[in-house]
């Protein structure tokens, strides 16, 4: 099942269980994936693509900034 980028963001940032901290590690987490996957050649997943919006609007909306 596919969900919408910007509702999942919207639902993330008004979680309030999830802290900025953990916004900025999972997106620096991500980001550190996506480099070794183009470091190695490979193929990026479009999942993570997805997940790196979804977090990155979801930090926008909380009012960090990317």
């Amino acid at each position: 099942m596919r969900h919408d980028i910007g509702a999942v963001a919207h639902r993330l940032a008004d979680d309030q269980r999830i802290s900025d901290y953990d916004f900025w590690r999972a997106l620096k987490n991500l980001d550190n994936e996506i480099y070794r996957f183009a470091d190695d050649h490979q193929p990026i997943p479009m999942e993570m693509i997805r997940w790196r919006a979804i977090i990155k609007q979801a930090r926008s909306r909380r009012g960090v900034p990317s």
